[in-house]
């Protein structure tokens, strides 16, 4: 019997030293430490989370919201210090506008672990911490921030209430403008399209005063002109001279001797000498004695002039045996010439990349068949060379119902 008793009592003696322990205590009591910690949190992020909300003109739908007693408010105050109304009176604003965020009052014994809190998961929030007497305490060493006493009044705010406070300033409205939807115009030849009095239209671009390239208006004679104080200093073997209206310098006298029934001809767009078919060494088989060019190039607004130069490396010349008119014109077959296209021609294709040609004027595109019907781009993102090049929309990606390549790309 007096064992059983020892036993008994031993049992009991182990029993009550594991549940007394101090390591056990202490594992109870950083558990309950965490737990009230991630409470506290919970109620700093919802009123964060229901405040950033009120910001942006929404709502923070969540149960912790009536858990914890959150309410926001738009609060304003005029000149004396007093509640008005937060609208815009005849142009007039509020002198102060705020928006505040307030919890219900925590219990006194977890200000401390609050303001931890705060300092450490919102140390950007600003004004965020709890009301003690008049003023918002925040963590850290910021301080404390002052309540106006209407505010106080008007949202009755009570000691250990987590507050944040945000000021902010009414926006004016935005004034809306509406225009009637206007198909789009495409103009005749010899003027351009224009945004005015709230509509498209179409006038005469001024083909008197406006010159292209290294040109000038000469009153006296009624036309464009070679602007000398444009003219470039050239290097001593060379001169300069007027190519499509812009001045370039090139070798005078030609280095290069060609064969017999060739002549050494002048590329324009490689300035380098070339030989070329004598002209006066063939029999002039076609129907007009005497071929005239037309005028096909200069910028918008310029004298349109009858160029002097032959066609470009990525032109052909098209003669109208009618009227013995020549005009040049852009030629599908050059894209693979460096001269005319630098880069691979094939990867200039798809639904975002497609060729254009620079096309120079408007009447330039009216010598090709077919694009009559287009209207030409000759804007800061269209070039106007006389050369191909190719059109990288990018995800826009290329209207089709405005673009004609290799001619007209343009973009949506």
């Amino acid at each position: 019997m007096n064992i059983f008793m020892m036993i008994l009592v031993a049992v009991f003696m182990v029993g009550f030293y594991m549940i007394s322990s101090p390591s056990q205590r202490v594992a109870e009591q950083e558990t309950e430490y965490a737990i009230n910690r991630s409470d506290l949190r919970s109620v700093a992020e919802c009123a964060s989370a229901q405040h950033n909300a009120q910001i942006r003109g929404g709502t923070f739908q969540d149960v912790c919201v009536e858990q914890n007693g959150i309410t926001s408010q738009f609060v304003c105050l005029n000149a004396n210090m007093r509640i008005t109304s937060c609208e815009i009176v005849r142009n007039k604003r509020p002198e102060y506008s705020y928006i505040l965020t307030a919890t219900a009052p925590i219990d006194a014994d977890e200000y401390n672990n609050m303001l931890e809190i705060l300092e450490e998961y919102f140390p950007d929030a600003g004004t965020f911490g709890i009301f003690m007497d008049g003023k918002i305490m925040v963590g850290g060493t910021t301080g404390a921030r002052i309540v106006p006493d209407a505010i106080t009044d008007e949202m009755e705010l009570q000691n250990g209430q987590l507050v944040y406070m945000t000021q902010y300033e009414i926006p004016t409205e935005e004034t809306v403008f509406t225009t009637t939807v206007q198909s789009d115009v495409i103009c005749p030849i010899g003027t351009i399209k224009t945004y005015r009095f709230g509509r498209w239209q179409c006038i005469g671009y001024n083909t008197k005063t406006d010159c292209g390239g290294d040109m000038i208006w000469d009153s006296d004679l009624m036309m464009c002109v070679a602007d000398e104080s444009k003219k470039p200093l050239c290097a001593e073997q060379q001169t300069a001279v007027l190519v499509d209206s812009v001045w370039e310098c090139v070798n005078p006298f030609p280095e290069k001797v060609c064969p017999d029934g060739m002549t050494a001809r002048l590329n324009y767009s490689t300035l380098e000498w070339e030989c070329v078919v004598d002209p006066t060494t063939t029999e002039n088989v076609k129907k007009c004695e005497t071929i005239s060019q037309g005028a096909i190039f200069g910028a918008v607004g310029t004298t349109v002039r009858v160029p002097s130069t032959s066609c470009t490396d990525c032109e052909k010349m098209v003669t109208n045996y009618d009227t013995c008119e020549s005009v040049c014109v852009p030629d599908p077959s050059k894209i693979n010439n460096p001269a005319c296209y630098l880069g691979n021609p094939d990867e200039c294709s798809g639904s975002s990349r497609g060729f254009y040609f620079g096309f120079p004027t408007y009447s330039y595109a009216n010598n090709i068949e077919g694009l009559q019907e287009y209207s030409i781009p000759l804007d800061s993102e269209h070039s106007q060379n006389r050369k191909f090049n190719c059109m990288d929309c990018g995800d826009k990606g290329i209207d089709s119902a405005k673009s004609f390549p290799p001619y007209i790309t343009v973009c949506k």
